[in-house]
């Protein structure tokens, strides 16, 4: 009879499949019956039955054996390489020379020099190291630095009774301009009669005729830095140079004033205070001069110095642990701010040159600062590649410029008071909006270093920059097209500033001269006095 169902002499597995009673071998997944094609097989070394002994292993070929041997050697190297930074190695030469002979090594090769010889040793240590499987003692001239621990949570100081005072005064000075300064953006926005972009604009494009007017020889070393005077629409000129030297002079025919020795090391900064005026040196020189702060100068010794409008040493200020970069005068006048490769920039007391603040912040040396027109903030730069801006009322940076691929090296403020402009030795300046917190845009300037940026003080229309590569260049700063290139000079420019109404552009260089560069109309130069309102261009 046919059986129905399952044979009872086999087995159901999971799937509802029959399997065959055992009967012999059992049968096991993967195994090769062994016939008479596969004996052969076998019996010719193509077929592996896996019937040998356990932990029997098989010859690599010749290309996977060559492939091992590549990959062992990459990871001694690697090995070896972390053994070498892991080294300590004295610099003193000396030294090294002796603890190589020391090793039986030669303590010299022929063209090797004192960085070479060190590598040298550091290998030598390196595989000794690898030979006793430990590391070698420290030589008793390394110096091991402990790795401290970075704080990155927000911590206060304490300040004292002054700066405190100095923040009220800040933020007594600065509110109200603030408040001015909107309402009048307002207004003039509000007004259709006032057309902002047709104005920036003619601003920008009165650039276009500028001219160099007169050159004039600074110094026997290198001019670092020119500023005009503010009150008087830029009526007289300050100059420093690396031969520690400031002078004043009359921006009509550039004529010298003043002379002073100010330093006996280089001008690294100079500024005008607030206030400073033509009258009051021409008063000095009368004999009826006041012993008010006219100027300072900032050094690479560290020091920096306050001046009478006769050239009178009035104050130092003193309190950096390195070189000075540039210097700038508070807009109300009453203080004054140092950057310093300390990696600090102060605030000083212009009465008493009392030290009011010494802000960090900055992980490499500070070279620049700015402060916003109003007179609450400030802007600084550094060789970090970044910048930061300060509230001088809190002392807090509310926020970080990056963006730069290599070191800052000026700053500052539109007159619109929510633009800054910084410059770099990456041949770029960058305008950064305060209101996004980011930059606005980048200007590929130059085809070397950015030395300084200037806006033209009062409306803001445009905006300079001077470079090592030997020319100052003017921008729109409403589109930051290039409006005129400014070429004269013999070698790298230094600096630059911009007059106020910016009718005027004054340039330092390398080259020790000062040259001084005017608006022109009809062949001849546009006076501050000649202009009424918008710069305008008669053609």
């Amino acid at each position: 009879e046919e059986q129905l169902g399952p044979s009872i002499d086999a087995e159901m597995d999971e799937d509802g499949v029959d399997i065959p009673a055992n009967e012999g071998a059992p049968v096991v997944f993967g195994e090769i019956e062994l016939g008479d094609g596969t004996a052969e097989g076998v019996a010719a070394g193509n077929i592996h039955t896996g019937g040998g002994e356990v932990e029997e292993r098989f010859e690599l070929s010749a290309a996977s054996a060559a492939t091992r041997e590549r990959q062992e050697e990459l990871l001694r190297e690697f090995e070896q390489r972390r053994r070498q930074r892991s080294v300590a190695v004295t610099t003193d030469d000396s030294q090294v020379r002796k603890q190589l002979r020391a090793l039986g090594e030669p303590i010299t090769l022929f063209g090797e020099g004192p960085g070479d010889r060190r590598d040298r040793l550091r290998k030598k240590l390196a595989e000794l190291d690898a030979q006793d499987g430990g590391e070698l003692a420290l030589p008793e001239e390394a110096l091991v630095v402990e790795e401290q621990e970075v704080q990155k949570e927000l911590f206060y100081t304490e300040g004292s009774a002054n700066l405190m005072r100095a923040r009220t005064a800040i933020a007594s000075f600065s509110l109200p301009r603030a408040k001015a300064r909107i309402e009048r953006a307002k207004r003039r926005r509000a007004d259709p009669e006032v057309d902002e972009v047709a104005e920036l604009d003619a601003a920008a494009a009165a650039t276009a005729s500028f001219a160099n007017e007169t050159s004039q020889l600074g110094d026997g070393r290198p001019l670092s830095t020119v500023r005009f005077s503010t009150p008087d629409d830029g009526a007289m000129i300050l100059s420093a140079s690396w031969g520690g030297v400031a002078r004043l002079w009359r921006r009509d025919g550039c004529e010298k004033i003043v002379t002073i020795r100010a330093h006996e090391n280089r001008c690294t900064g100079a500024d005008f205070h607030p206030t400073a005026t033509l009258a009051q040196v021409e008063e000095t020189a009368s004999g009826a001069g006041s012993e008010t702060v006219s100027f300072g100068t900032a050094c690479a010794d560290g020091v920096a110095h306050l001046w009478s409008p006769g050239g009178k040493h009035l104050r130092t200020l003193k309190g950096h642990a390195d070189r000075l970069g540039r210097m700038a005068f508070h807009p109300c006048g009453d203080y004054v701010a140092t950057a310093s490769f300390d990696k600090t920039w102060r605030l000083w007391s212009v009465e008493t040159g009392e030290e009011l603040l010494c802000q960090e912040g900055h992980s490499r040396p500070v070279y620049d600062l700015s402060f916003h027109p109003d007179g609450g903030l400030c802007a600084t730069v550094g060789l970090e590649a970044h910048g930061r801006v300060w509230d001088l009322r809190s002392g807090k940076c509310i926020t970080t410029l990056v963006g730069h691929v290599k070191q800052c090296l000026s700053v500052d403020f539109s007159p619109n008071g929510f633009h800054i402009v910084t410059g770099s030795d990456d041949h770029t300046a960058r305008i950064w909006d305060l209101r996004r917190r980011g930059c606005l845009y980048t200007v590929p300037a130059h085809s070397s270093l950015i030395s300084s940026v200037r806006y033209e003080p009062k409306d803001g229309g445009f905006f300079a920059t001077s470079s090592y590569d030997g020319t100052a260049q003017l921008y729109s700063s409403r589109d930051f097209s290039r409006i005129n290139t400014l070429r004269g000079h013999e070698a790298r420019v230094m600096c630059a500033d911009v007059a106020p109404g910016g009718a005027e552009l004054a340039t330092v260089s390398y080259d020790r001269t000062l040259k001084l560069w005017r608006q022109q109309r009809r062949g001849k130069a546009v006076k501050e006095e000649e202009q009424e309102g918008p710069v305008k261009m008669e053609l």
